[in-house]
């Protein structure tokens, strides 16, 4: 059965589930704060923001925007759906574009509203391949951030961009009159025109070098693969191929080597005609790909090395001395004879920052012939070299750099050793940052030069070798801003413009197409690239990675989170409040150590009386000496023993909302570009206060919420077994309980019904769904302080569930199988480590438009109420606040608006600043304070979709219907659409014999459906 083993949402729940149980009935954990809003004049004002008062503007950042807005987008960029010969209020527009910032990258549909980019779509034409994560959906946002630079700085003095220019020149020239170095410190550019622009530059003025600086390095695996292929790039595994994976220290789902891997490996984790792929995870931090694997093994990046050694042991017959601790040697050997067995079905991936260890990758790879490891198409989005970066700060402190032209990097905040940096700019005479925010680097260079936004900007990307994609801006520049390329052809001497120089260098890249295509369909594939097969010495790689040890100490292995990356977007409310997927925790980062360490250090978390979650703070002490003191800790089921996880990305000041400088800077721990450190950990005193939701909106039973099965009874047991429907009793007998109604029905099969139909093997917990619910629904942005009191605004959630692999049957027995004192000792404390290595599964969960919705019955001003196509509709002007529909909903989905979180100053994010407001939809209303809230399944989507389909005197057609939480999802887990077409994918889906609704004993027959997630352990 699925629904025997019992499931949790933290520690604490696990081992003090008093609290949790206390808290989970009670819906509003404190009294509501009365003189908070009869205090506050200002707050009590309800919000009567017509369509023209958005559009009134005041200061300079939004008359720029008004401006920009209003004269639409450049008049050289073509839509991607027909142009219309002016702006049509009220109806979209849609631009095909590209973006790369050096962390993230994706092909694009961004959508505009009276000449304002308002959200981001993942573009779907053949070729582009790489969709929005979270990020990238919220960057939207970071357009209309107001701390971003608006005009040039020289000497910390607002300047002109001729100053600019002048001043850059004459140090070029000064500097090759007196022998100095110029310096291009760039991140990776991806961008075809502007590496030739730069190596123009550089030809031009021989003491000129180009240096690539990768905040989070990936240097390791760009010097093993260009040392065997002869080309610093990265492998673009294709995960659909592979039946069994292997990954060792290799976070796929997350941001190893960029990320964008969810959608191949989610195609091979649905099952389909009894078969599935099969994934072993050997890590230290508890990740997504952890998250998702069948087969998961804790272990520090020392003992990773040892079982890599020892898998390519097995798969090349090599006798190499490994020395792996023995709780691992079985399950490691396991895992290699499974691959090995795989053979070009199988694929081993790793990142372990070493370069013997990508060695051996790669020769591991090539060993097996894997179909999954594809060397057409290389990917281009990391070029970084710690070595030279390195060598430029050496040569910055000697003195011998007269110029430093630095775009895209802040290095000042991500270097670990920033002071020397620091040092060496100062030596340098002139420095230049070209920046879209004044930030750390910037505030201390000579000249603070503002770069516009992508969604401002035109360029060109070849993410993977073989393929070209455009950037086009969306919008006129909000500020008095210059592309880095216009920079670099003005201090050249090029006359144009980079437009210019971009539309005739590109012809060499899109034979067979033209100009006008590739900019409508945003990209173009080219002609397969493929890079022959190279090696290496693997033996001595193999045997030099074999001498690692286990350093003194605890292992820090540092990490990016889902929601801030390297922290480029730390000023964006979205990301901040965005929970993590494992911990849950928002508006912080934290060391993670496991439950065994903890109890050794005497750190410990606790949910206290009002729902809050608390944590112990500590010092963390590097071999070094460096110090970070005062870090929060959250005990993190999973963590292997003896190692601890940082996020990096936070402790970000400069440029910055007071709000939103949050967290620890763990750059300062990322000695030598190493994301594993030896370090000490000692208890600081004081308790941190968590915005944390894993404690929150708990469900009224968990027993058939996830409902789970291993593929072996999934293929062979009747899915009444594995899959089983709750029985209720009907006149004293026992009946299946979706046989039996509490209401009348009504014909649904008139017209269109929507459902949407969730796939649990499917989905990885990435997130870009919450992202892009708040883009298209305005959800506000509520604060810390909010969150933590179960306040936050999130229209849609994705629990994050774990459980022990054992069931309740198996514990029972167990129980039962005790012997004496000594065994009952042994074997309680044995299932008191269920939280050691946990499964884990995630369950996104929005209102549930129930047809037999709870909520409708008990509103006494009808505000709520059912529509004919099965969503559940909120009349906001009749809502008025009784939360009675919030205490009758069993999946705990409405929101309350605590207060006016639109031009509120207690509520400073950007609702509270006129720039920031023009991002929200006007679609969609803004919410004012005192009514319910929730997920509306994007009806204004849908009837958008229905009127545009009458219009054009045609009827809809499968998979147009959509909401922006399955438009986002890249990994197929959400499919949307019209039950009543019963050809459509989610009629199928929704008769498949895998699925199930939430809570279906309590008859509210959800139009949201589930899929049974199965484990192929």
């Amino acid at each position: 059965m699925s629904s025997n083993k019992k499931y949790w949402k933290s520690v604490e729940e696990l081992e003090n589930g008093s609290i949790v149980e206390a808290l989970r009935n009670n819906e509003f954990v404190e009294a509501i704060p009365t003189d908070e809003f009869l205090g506050n004049a200002d707050a009590m004002s309800s919000s009567s923001t017509s369509r023209r008062d958005f559009l009134k503007y005041v200061g300079f950042s939004t008359a720029a925007a008004t401006l920009a807005a209003c004269e639409g987008p450049v008049n050289k960029s073509i839509p991607y759906v027909l142009q219309p010969e002016q702006i049509i209020p009220g109806v979209a527009d849609y631009y095909a574009t590209s973006v790369f910032d050096g962390f993230d990258f994706a092909n694009l549909l961004v959508k505009t509203r009276e000449g304002r980019p308002i959200k981001i779509d993942n573009n779907t034409i053949a070729g582009a391949k790489f969709a929005a994560n979270a990020r990238i959906h919220a960057s939207i946002l970071s357009l209309y951030d107001n701390m971003r630079l608006k005009a040039p700085k020289v000497d910390a003095k607002t300047s002109s961009w001729a100053a600019v220019d002048s001043r850059i020149k004459s140090s070029i020239a000064d500097a090759k009159a007196t022998g100095g170095q110029v310096v291009l410190l760039t991140n990776t550019l991806a961008s075809p025109s502007t590496e030739k622009l730069i190596a123009d530059f550089i030809a031009a003025n021989p003491n000129a070098k180009h240096v690539v600086y990768d905040a989070v390095s990936s240097s390791a695996a760009l010097d093993a693969f260009e040392a065997v292929y002869g080309e610093r790039a990265l492998v673009d595994y294709d995960f659909s191929k592979a039946s069994l994976i292997v990954s060792v220290g290799a976070d796929f789902l997350g941001d190893w080597q960029g990320g964008g891997y969810d959608t191949g490996y989610a195609q091979g984790r649905i099952p389909k005609n009894g078969k599935m792929s099969r994934h072993f995870q050997l890590e230290a931090n508890m990740t997504l790909s952890g998250a998702a694997a069948d087969k998961r093994l804790p272990m520090s990046v020392a003992n990773q090395k040892q079982a890599l050694v020892h898998i390519y042991n097995v798969i090349t017959g090599s006798a190499v001395n490994v020395n792996l601790a023995p709780e691992y040697k079985a399950e490691v050997t396991k895992a290699a004879q499974q691959l090995k067995a795989a053979g070009s079905k199988g694929l081993l991936v790793s990142g372990i920052q070493d370069k013997n260890a990508q060695l051996l990758v790669l020769a591991i790879n090539q060993v097996l012939a894997s179909e999954a490891f594809t060397l057409v198409g290389s990917r281009q989005i990391r070029k970084g070299s710690d070595e030279k970066v390195a060598q430029l700060v050496n040569d910055m402190k000697a003195g011998s750099v007269h110029t430093l032209i630095m775009s895209g990097v802040n290095p000042v905040y991500t270097l670990a050793d920033s002071a020397s940096f620091v040092e060496g700019l100062k030596k340098v005479k002139t420095s230049v940052a070209l920046s879209i925010k004044e930030d750390e680097t910037a505030v201390i260079a000579t000249i603070a030069a503002p770069v516009p936004h992508y969604l401002e900007a035109w360029g060109d990307l070849a993410l993977t070798k073989g393929t070209y994609s455009l950037t086009q801006p969306t919008i006129r520049p909000l500020f008095d801003t210059k592309q880095f390329q216009d920079v670099l052809m003005s201090i050249s001497g090029l006359t144009g413009t980079y437009y210019d120089y971009l539309k005739s260098y590109s012809s060499s890249f899109i034979a067979g197409s033209t100009w006008n295509k590739v900019l409508h369909d945003g990209v173009f594939v080219g002609a397969p690239q493929a890079l022959s097969g190279g090696t290496a010495d693997y033996a001595s790689a193999a045997a030099e990675l074999a001498k690692s040890k286990v350093a003194a100490g605890l292992e820090l292995v540092l990490y990016t989170k889902t929601g801030m990356g390297d922290g480029q977007q730390a000023n964006n409310p979205w990301l901040q409040e965005f929970p993590d997927p494992i911990t849950r925790v928002s508006w912080d980062n934290y060391v993670t150590v496991s439950n065994a360490d903890a109890k050794t250090l005497g750190l410990s978390n606790e949910i206290v009386a009002n729902g809050g979650l608390n944590g112990s703070y500590v010092t963390i002490t590097a071999a070094d000496g460096t110090k970070l003191e005062k870090v929060p800790v959250i005990v993190q089921p999973g963590q292997a023993v003896g190692t601890v996880g940082l996020a990096l990305g936070y402790g970000r000041k400069a440029a910055l909302k007071e709000e939103m400088q949050v967290g620890i800077n763990a750059y300062a721990l990322y000695k030598g570009f190493n994301d594993v450190q030896s370090v000490e950990l000692v208890e600081a005193g004081g308790e941190h206060e968590f915005a944390c939701v894993q404690g929150q909106k708990t469900l009224m039973g968990r027993g058939d919420i996830i409902k789970e099965t291993s593929l072996e009874i999934f293929n062979t047991k009747d899915s009444k077994i594995w899959n089983e429907t709750p029985k209720v009793s009907l006149d004293h007998k026992e009946v299946e309980a979706t046989s039996v109604d509490l209401w009348e029905s009504f014909d649904r099969s008139v017209g269109h019904h929507f459902n949407l139909s969730i796939d649990l093997n499917a989905c990885t917990g990435c997130g870009a769904c919450v992202i892009a619910c708040h883009a298209e629904n305005n959800v506000p942005v509520v604060g810390k302080s909010e969150v933590r009191r179960s306040r936050d605004m999130h229209w849609l959630r994705i629990d994050r569930y774990y459980s022990s692999e054992s069931t309740f049957e198996g514990d029972n027995e167990r129980k039962e199988g005790i012997a004496g004192l000594s065994s009952s000792l042994s074997t309680f404390n044995e299932m008191e480590k269920a939280g050691d290595n946990p499964q884990v599964a995630f369950q996104p969960v929005m209102c549930q438009h129930c047809n037999h919705a709870p909520c409708e019955t008990v509103c006494p001003v009808a505000a709520t109420s059912h529509g004919r196509q099965g969503q559940n509709h909120m009349a906001y002007n009749r809502c008025v606040g009784t939360r009675y529909c919030a205490n009758n909903c069993p999946y705990k989905v409405r929101r309350f608006n605590w207060f006016l979180y639109n031009k509120n100053s207690e509520f400073d994010y950007h609702m509270n600043d006129d720039l920031g407001r023009m991002v929200l939809n006007p679609d969609v209303n803004v919410r004012s304070r005192g009514v319910m809230e929730k997920c509306s399944m994007c009806i204004q989507m849908t009837q958008a979709t229905i009127l545009n389909a009458k219009k054009e005197g045609r009827e809809v057609v499968d998979g147009e219907f959509q909401t922006a939480c399955s438009a986002a999802c890249s990994s197929g887990a959400m499919i949307f659409g019209d039950v009543n077409d019963k050809e459509s994918k989610v009629a199928k889906l929704a008769a498949d014999e895998r699925s199930y609704h939430l809570l279906e004993h309590v008859g509210t027959k959800p139009n949201v459906v589930y899929h049974v997630k199965v484990r192929n352990t």
